[in-house]
């Protein structure tokens, strides 16, 4: 922490809380989110799906492992702001090679310590998410500019992010061990982990660009393709859900999470929508219509699918359901084409620091490829 810098972290709607600089020292605008893991601090920080996010932790002391060089989701630090409440003084890790602290001063990320993040989680769950804004020694203002900084900044409805964060040019994750599958995975801001716990089940993975071709899927040779989670509004990615209405027309087996189940879900034909402030943690409830069974998931999205918990409908690519919903507001969570081989979760089943109720989603997925040959 910048001992004594003061930073305040400022709301469009006027609320203001005062604290310490943490991290760099400036100005960074976005939209104000919490998310409530108790761990893995360093994979939300690298995960793209919160690229133009302000994270707010709702665990109160943050930072005890430090940084290391193997956690991380991606190539850098996607979040645009970071506010905790205590961080640690010292790390205390085997693992750590230097503090958070010195982390998102080295990739200039402006933060906020020593604020109420019960109070600001409470006020972003009651009046929603919203933009915001860190701001911190020589940035700081009055509070009247601040606040019309603010609110003059872009809202997330149709915002168009994918292109920011994907692939620049494609790459190869090989099969640990002998190679069963090829997937073709379409990078909308993909996680490390996600190619990795694929290419532990037999699968060579290529990661592909936001741009590419149904011609480039298949020159690859994929038994499958994956859409991958990423940030901003479903809505303006209609080159992918044209992409998604070719795969499905080719009957290839498709597994999407996050955003790739918003893109799945606009293919068949559904709408998305805002959620008034997200699901964001790794402790959310997600129940399986068909079973009724439980899951705790790991789970970042501000968006999601409209429908009914257990709805079947009709798409141009045959019937469909509303396979999985969350316990806590009847979000639709999952989808699944009851006569084709695709489906789609709005959860992480590749989730690190955990939970890991959902992982076997990537052995349904080998399977499909399987029934497929």
């Amino acid at each position: 922490m910048t001992a004594h810098t003061p930073a305040a972290l400022v709301l469009e709607d006027g609320r203001i809380f005062r604290g310490e600089s943490y991290g760099e020292v400036g100005r960074a605008l976005g939209e104000v989110v919490f998310t409530t893991g108790m761990t893995g601090y360093q994979e939300t920080l690298t995960d793209p799906s919160y690229h133009r996010q302000i994270v707010v932790q709702t665990a109160p002391q943050i930072g005890n492992t430090g940084w290391n060089d193997e956690d991380d989701e991606s190539t850098r630090i996607w979040v645009a702001g970071y506010a905790v409440r205590d961080p640690a003084r010292v790390p205390s890790n085997w693992r750590a090679t230097r503090t958070l602290d010195e982390e998102l001063r080295r990739q200039g990320v402006v933060g906020i310590a020593g604020i109420d993040t019960r109070a600001l989680t409470r006020h972003v769950r009651e009046f929603g998410a919203m933009r915001g804004g860190v701001f911190s020694g020589p940035a700081l203002r009055s509070d009247e500019e601040m606040v019309a900084e603010v609110a003059a900044g872009q809202g997330m409805v149709g915002a168009d992010l994918a292109g920011d964060v994907t692939t620049g040019e494609p790459y190869v994750v090989p099969a640990v061990g002998g190679k069963r599958f090829t997937v073709a995975a379409l990078d909308l801001g993909i996680k490390s982990n996600t190619p990795r716990m694929m290419a532990e089940r037999g699968i060579e993975v290529h990661v592909l660009p936001l741009a590419s071709t149904l011609d480039e899927i298949l020159e690859v040779g994929a038994d499958g393709v994956f859409l991958s989670n990423g940030p901003g509004d479903p809505a303006t990615q209609d080159r992918q859900v044209e992409l998604t209405r070719q795969v499905l027309d080719r009957r290839m087996p498709l597994f999407g999470i996050c955003f790739g189940n918003q893109i799945l879900g606009r293919a068949l034909g559904r709408g998305t929508y805002k959620l008034r402030y997200g699901h964001r943690g790794i402790n959310i409830p997600v129940i399986d219509a068909e079973t009724g069974k439980v899951s705790i998931t790991a789970q970042n999205h501000g968006f999601a699918v409209e429908g009914e918990p257990g709805e079947r409908f009709d798409t141009d690519f045959g019937r469909a359901e509303v396979s999985h919903h969350c316990a806590n507001d009847g979000a639709v969570e999952g989808l699944r084409l009851l006569d084709g081989p695709a489906f789609s979760v709005q959860y992480h089943p590749e989730a690190a620091a955990g939970p890991h109720d959902a992982a076997p989603l990537f052995d349904k997925f080998v399977d499909l490829m399987s029934e497929a040959r």
